[in-house]
């Protein structure tokens, strides 16, 4: 394949990381969310959860969480509540405004899949979803060779 396809394709590619990017900062914004705070609150979707679980799944230190989770109690978005069944641990959970902010944000995320790819024939979102599927495997197995080359040395 000719090098400038490939540079094309990546430019495509780029740009709409950039206007996806710019899209959600603005419609977390006008709720006042972070990409950080409103990754949490995306986590916090399965239910209550502790701290030490939501860095883990956000690959985020304790210290990081710790300040997250304090940001999203003083706005009013979760609570902590003792765990029922360990004294040391404390469960994360939604207030009310939480959890309709994040049905919101789920809505938002169906309108804008509809805008994007409700009107694209069957074959053509296959073989869209097929080849970013391919292309995030790639990136994927890159990030990690990378990682692994950073904890050797």
């Amino acid at each position: 394949m000719p090098q400038d396809r490939i540079t094309a394709a990546l430019d495509q590619v780029l740009e709409l990381v950039v206007l996806l990017g710019e899209d959600m900062t603005q419609s977390l914004a006008r709720e006042g969310l972070t990409t950080s705070r409103a990754h949490l609150l995306w986590e916090l979707r399965r239910g209550p959860c502790t701290q030490r679980a939501l860095a883990e799944a956000l690959n985020v230190s304790a210290r990081n969480i710790t300040g997250l989770v304090d940001g999203l109690v003083e706005t009013g978005f979760v609570v902590r509540e003792p765990h029922p069944t360990d004294r040391r641990a404390t469960l994360i959970s939604f207030t009310e405004h939480g959890f309709a902010i994040t049905a919101a944000m789920e809505e938002g995320q169906q309108e804008l899949a509809n805008l994007l790819f409700a009107d694209m024939p069957a074959r053509q979102l296959t073989c869209l979803t097929k080849g970013l599927g391919e292309v995030l495997e790639r990136l994927r197995a890159r990030l990690l060779v990378e990682e692994q080359k950073e904890t050797r040395v």
